[in-house]
């Protein structure tokens, strides 16, 4: 019996995993990467060790929620994208020189779906809406989401690029409808999935522009919040919102920043010295990594301690330009849930707050 429950209890503690196993012919020593989503972003989490004849298997933990993962060449970047729902086991194999376009991926009907979009997508070049087997394609792609929004092929090809264009453009009032189709069924059943924030996000962010267009067309003024939305997770995979942020601390520093930048070391001082005069409900940080390193961010993050998340999008994500954010580093007070004040000269933050604190 104290074997069995000792057995029991190694099992209990066993990390769950899942696998994927495979070929790659003619494989070169190029490394192949594996990747996770972190909402249309990737972040590594290992590479292939391939055998001489190409055959590989790799495992990872299993994700809490369903997530899209992709096995990535590091010199061309051609990648083969397949889905993840907890303890899978999945085979993906190919051939070297035809990387993307020849991979047979199998193991779950999710991940075979998934394969099938991608290689159905490789006939467009553009996302041509004046071509009739795009538009048949794309209405045959909406019907499938409309069907099950909650599936996480759904959620993948709302954010799939077809020829360097989105398949669902938010701007689009006939494909923000299927994007809302998708983000309306994470918001009822998947409160906690991390997707369910961006997706809501997004929404919003496409409402935001469709009224500030309106209103630039319009003699009315509309009336907008400073505090726009951003969700990003930190280095244990944990999502903050800076809303949420806001609302539980009456002064929040938002500080957009990049850990391999000179100025960094001597910025965090400043901040660290901050956080420990005035930590608690009366003040918080929230800090946004921009760094192209992920690696580099997640080593620095694990030593700081306060809300430090990661953007994988860098200076090309929403967040950036939603807060004007031309330079870094750049900070914002937000007091009560609003924004008051912008410093970008970090040698003036102590100053600034202290007239909040």
């Amino acid at each position: 019996m104290l074997a069995v429950a000792a057995m029991l209890l190694a099992a209990c503690h066993r990390e769950a995993k899942f696998s994927v196993s495979g070929n790659i012919a003619g494989a070169d020593s190029v490394p192949v990467v594996l990747e996770q989503s972190s909402n249309g972003n990737w972040l590594v989490i290992d590479t292939l060790h391939l055998s001489a004849d190409g055959d590989y298997e790799i495992s990872a933990a299993a994700p809490q929620f369903p997530n899209i993962y992709r096995l990535r060449r590091t010199d061309d970047g051609q990648q083969i994208c397949f889905p993840i729902d907890s303890i899978d086991r999945l085979t993906v194999s190919t051939a070297w020189p035809t990387f993307a376009t020849t991979a047979t991926v199998a193991g779950t009907p999710q991940a075979i779906d998934l394969a099938k979009l991608d290689k159905e997508a490789m006939r467009f070049v553009v996302a041509d809406t004046a071509n009739a087997d795009f538009v048949a394609w794309k209405q045959t792609i909406s019907k499938s989401i409309a069907a099950d929004p909650g599936n996480i092929v759904s959620y993948y090809a709302i954010n799939k690029w077809v020829g360097g264009q989105p398949l669902y453009d938010p701007a689009d009032p006939a494909d923000l409808r299927i994007i809302g189709a998708v983000a309306n069924h994470f918001n009822e059943y998947r409160k906690d999935d991390p997707r369910t924030a961006y997706l809501v996000n997004l929404i919003l962010q496409a409402q935001k522009s469709r009224r500030m267009a309106d209103a630039a067309a319009s003699p009315v003024t509309l009336e907008e919040t400073s505090l726009l939305p951003i969700t990003l997770q930190d280095y244990r995979g944990v999502s903050h919102d800076l809303r949420q942020v806001a609302a539980a601390h009456r002064v929040v520093l938002l500080n957009f920043t990049a850990y391999e930048a000179p100025f960094s070391p001597a910025l965090n001082r400043v901040i660290n010295d901050l956080y420990a005069k005035h930590h608690g409900p009366a003040f918080e940080v929230y800090q946004i990594s921009l760094d192209d390193d992920n690696v580099f961010w997640r080593q620095a993050a694990q030593n700081l301690p306060w809300v430090t998340v990661y953007d994988p999008a860098s200076t090309d994500s929403r967040n950036v330009s939603s807060y004007a954010v031309d330079a870094i580093p750049a900070s914002f007070i937000i007091v009560n849930g609003e924004i008051v004040q912008r410093v970008d000269d970090a040698t003036q933050l102590e100053n600034a707050l202290r007239r909040y604190l």
